[in-house]
């Protein structure tokens, strides 16, 4: 390995490669903080060098783990500790905006935030967004297919990507960095590394699509008493709205009470008390009459009983007040830890079955220690769990694991919906995916990755 180090070190500079105290000052991940494991940090600054980089290591059989803003929540950068962390924090150029062709081109170390900030500034938008925004990079948003507030109207990362530069486990450059939003050229091969996690190739440059800038947005949050409702709810705003309806983030009572109730934190927008929340927002070309249809639409929402109670923001003050409350996790887990996040979709129809099947199950076997908070943008079928069972030991927490994704199977849903399946929910993969899906996953990465040198244990063994 010193030798190795020693070479990657004529690639990338002295400071672009961290040993010791400087590895073990990293945290693992958001949700994991104890000290990075890996042998070393590699930061390289160019595909080229990254490029370099895992030429060397495809030579030396080093296994290399790809890594972004460590704002995942599946163990998907965990390294080992004879392991190579190759993180993407220095590859953080924005290299051009096209206004004409609404499209962004940045290297993979990119903060979210940034390429948001960016298209304000020529009064465009990328709008992909969520939380980690100012610490997660566009290449690990990428990796994972992230989501988000805004799929419903929007889609998920994948939708946003036009082309992409990534370099393979020995080194190959694949570099598809296509700006057209239509081309059938042969196979689309960006889609060999959007949601696969860093198995198949590190994604090191991309090209993104861009929107138009919107001049509206409308935002309320309301309370709703009977979950039949909340579908009903959201065809209602669906076909009202004239399709601007951008989010739809439902909180069930327990998340309200943690965040609002139970806190000083937030002023409640609405009284507590009702099983479910709705955090509505759409998203238009004029405000004015937006912002009329919108009001039309919550009038009509509570004539029909959908929803007992409305607040409408009347202001860029409220609004983000309201927006703050469905994204205080800081506040779930500083009250619940130690915690555990699950990231899961089903059928709209059935979350309020599943989430209450998992809830009674687990709080019979922790009738002492189990709490729960649950939300999600349930308007593209994903709903989150952030619980604990007052102990953090692994046998108690792959408990809790095989009771939340085991209730799943009834319902067909998925494991996850946007955070990836990384170490930690491995085990389950099969619960979403069948055996023959699991065999032609496997053929890809034996393809293009032979000697499973990149991200090794992750998605499957």
């Amino acid at each position: 390995m010193t030798q190795l180090l020693d070479d990657i070190v004529e690639i990338v500079g002295a400071s672009g490669v961290l040993t010791g105290e400087d590895v073990a000052a990293r945290p693992e991940s958001w949700i994991r903080p104890n000290p990075c494991r890996a042998k070393a940090v590699v930061r390289p600054q160019s595909t080229e060098e990254v490029s370099a980089v895992m030429r060397l290591c495809h030579a030396a059989n080093q296994v290399v783990v790809p890594a972004g803003g460590a704002t995942g929540l599946v163990d998907g950068t965990v390294a080992g500790e004879d392991d190579i962390l190759l993180s993407l924090e220095r590859m953080n150029t924005v290299e051009d905006l096209d206004e004409t062709g609404c499209t962004i081109t940045v290297q993979a170390g990119v903060a979210l935030q940034a390429v948001q900030d960016r298209a304000v500034e020529s009064d465009l938008m990328f709008p992909v967004d969520f939380g980690a925004r100012g610490s997660a990079q566009i290449g690990g948003a990428i990796s994972t297919n992230a989501g988000g507030n805004s799929v419903i109207r929007f889609g998920m990362m994948r939708e946003q990507v036009l082309g992409l530069e990534a370099v393979l486990a020995d080194g190959t450059v694949v570099s598809s960095m296509n700006r057209l939003l239509k081309n059938n050229a042969g196979y689309d091969l960006k889609q060999l590394f959007i949601g696969t996690e860093g198995t198949l190739g590190i994604v090191t440059r991309a090209v993104l699509r861009l929107r138009p800038a919107l001049r509206s947005q409308n935002t309320a949050f309301v309370a709703v008493d009977e979950y039949e409702n909340v579908p009903v709810l959201l065809k209602h705003l669906g076909s009202s709205l004239g399709g601007t309806l951008s989010a739809f983030e439902v909180l069930w009572r327990d998340f309200y009470d943690t965040v609002v109730v139970n806190t000083d934190r937030h002023a409640p927008p609405v009284e507590g008390g009702h099983p479910w929340y709705v955090l509505i927002e759409a998203r238009g070309g004029e405000q004015d009459e937006d912002e009329a249809r919108f009001q039309r639409a919550l009038e009509a929402a509570l004539e029909q009983e959908l929803i007992v109670d409305a607040a409408f923001a009347s202001g860029a003050k409220q609004r983000d007040a309201m927006w703050a409350i469905r994204d205080d996790v800081d506040c779930i887990a500083e009250m619940l830890w130690p915690i555990m996040a699950f990231d899961i979709s089903l059928p709209i129809a059935a979350a309020a079955e599943y989430t209450a099947n998992v809830d009674r199950r687990l709080r019979e076997r922790w009738p002492e220690t189990y709490r729960n908070t649950t939300f999600g943008h349930l308007g593209d079928n994903n709903v989150h769990f952030i619980l604990t069972v007052g102990s953090a030991e692994h046998d108690q927490q792959r408990e809790v694991m095989d009771i939340v994704y085991e209730e799943l199977r009834p319902y067909q849903g998925s494991i996850s919906a946007e955070h990836g399946i990384g170490r930690e929910k491995r085990p389950f993969l099969g619960i979403s995916r069948n055996d023959a899906e699991l065999a032609l996953m496997k053929t890809l990465k034996q393809t293009l990755d032979p000697q499973a040198l990149l991200n090794p244990g992750k998605v499957f063994l």
